[in-house]
């Protein structure tokens, strides 16, 4: 059975590159505009790097909005680091070169939270495999972009039709996604969208944040 976990994916920030300081005020102002779900992803990165940045990250969301989850991209040795040492990390965002599904469970156990890209309905079938120990999945790219080569086909708006359809857990569309598709892609189906540019560089990303839930509320409702 597929978990029944409770995430509000609506607006799931992903750090970009920049400044630590730059990107710690950035989750903390996603996070204040409602951001439920909050990835800590600055390529390139070390694993020290990484750990730091994440425990700076989570100790300012949590401060504002302890109900935000914050996940680790890929790195579940720094997840589970950080979760055994009592830092507000929920889990981690797994790519499909990184350790399997069943593996970053059975480290992070029952409770973490555990996503994964994908992007192609052979993916989506394959993720299905794995609905009992999988939150959600990441898929795209909704268009290209320059923040992830994956070599994947853009999605557009239609792509996410059938792997709504197939998908047996939660599906956040990702690559180039806008506060202005908000409402488009909320309105085929999809749960969530991750946005990594369009909050990192919001002159007001709290503002940028409630427009794009607004948006997706709105989307949701056709």
């Amino acid at each position: 059975m597929p978990r029944s976990t409770e995430l509000d994916l609506r607006c799931y920030f992903v750090t970009g590159s920049g400044e630590p300081q730059q990107i710690v005020d950035t989750a903390r102002a996603a996070a204040m505009g409602g951001a439920g779900m909050i990835q800590v992803r600055s390529k390139p990165i070390s694993a020290r790097g990484l750990y730091e940045l994440t425990a700076r990250v989570t100790a300012e969301v949590h401060a504002v909005a302890p109900e935000a989850k914050v996940l680790v991209d890929d790195r579940v040795d720094v997840a589970a680091a950080l979760i055994n040492e009592g830092h507000h990390v929920h889990g981690v965002h797994i790519g499909q070169d990184d350790l399997p599904v069943p593996s970053a469970r059975a480290l992070l156990g029952p409770d973490a939270v555990i996503g994964l890209t994908t992007g192609t309905l052979e993916l989506i079938e394959a993720a299905n495999q794995h609905a009992e120990v999988l939150d959600y999945v990441g898929c795209g790219p909704f268009r290209a972009t320059p923040t992830k080569d994956s070599g994947r086909t853009p999605l557009g708006l239609q792509g996410f039709a059938p792997i709504v359809a197939e998908c047996a857990v939660p599906v956040v569309a990702i690559g180039d996604v806008t506060k202005d598709d908000a409402a488009d892609l909320a309105a085929v189906g999809v749960d969530g969208l991750a946005i990594v540019r369009g909050i990192m560089h919001a002159q007001d990303p709290e503002e940028y944040v409630r427009g794009v839930i607004a948006g997706f509320e709105a989307g949701r409702v056709r």
